[in-house]
């Protein structure tokens, strides 16, 4: 009723990638596949944990200990049965180009050999600098559409979350840090998700917090203070200029 029925064919017929199903990347495969998204390639290396069930759609106590991947592809089932679901468990990595055999699919999925030609749009919810580089470089040299999601943590407003030029965000720590070093790789332009709010600082002498800190230290991963609805609110924008992209005639 919204759309009309040639979008609806569109949508069907489009493939969209989702690197990481975190907070953000999680509400962004659902929200696709709600939208009769035909084809998704999700792409993560993690399972579902105890810690992601405050943020995380697909975390859950029966999900905990799970693939997200395999839990992904089970909740896209329940949701669209006719939707074509390519699963990557692995963290995604710069390595070499690949390329896509005639039916369009990823010749491996080993490390991070995908062909972005492949896909009609991609989106950007990891957190390694380093990966997330490697895609949008990726997608800029194949012309394929990238959105990207900037931080999301230590915040508590998602009214405040905004689609941007990767130029134009503010309050942003990693927004500042993928500037610079898309401008090193002559990267000019990039749509992002990104928060206008401050983050907000921890209390370091709250014994719960620094047992918290203390625990993450000793796994070797950072993990920042996070809510139900900044991410979540992310990842909903998100699929949201993802489809209204597909549908508009270019």
């Amino acid at each position: 009723m919204l759309i009309g029925s040639d979008a609806i064919e569109r949508l069907k017929s489009s493939r969209v990638a989702v690197f990481g199903l975190g907070g953000v990347g999680g509400h962004v495969v659902e929200a696709l596949a709600r939208s009769g998204i035909g084809t998704l390639d999700i792409v993560d290396g993690d399972v579902v944990d105890e810690s992601n069930i405050n943020r995380q759609i697909i975390a859950t106590t029966e999900t905990v200990g799970m693939a997200k991947v395999d839990a992904f592809e089970e909740r896209i089932r329940l949701i669209n049965p006719d939707a074509v679901v390519n699963k990557h468990h692995l963290f995604y990595l710069p390595s070499k180009d690949s390329s896509c055999d005639s039916n369009r699919e990823p010749a491996s999925t080993e490390g991070s050999d995908f062909d972005f030609t492949c896909y009609d749009y991609v989106v950007d919810a990891i957190d390694t600098v380093a990966a997330k580089l490697d895609i949008i470089e990726k997608c800029t040299v194949s012309g394929t559409p990238i959105i990207s999601a900037m931080g999301c943590g230590n915040r508590l407003d998602p009214t405040k979350l905004v689609v941007t030029d990767i130029n134009k965000t503010e309050m942003d720590p990693l927004a500042k840090v993928m500037r610079k070093e898309l401008r090193n790789r002559g990267i000019k332009k990039l749509k992002v998700v990104s928060s206008t709010e401050q983050p907000i600082k921890y209390d370091e002498e709250d014994e719960k917090i620094k047992q918290i800190l203390s625990e993450e230290s000793a796994k070797k991963r950072h993990i920042p203070g996070s809510t139900a609805f900044v991410p979540g609110a992310a990842g909903l924008i998100i699929a949201s200029e993802v489809v209204r992209d597909l549908i508009t005639p270019s």
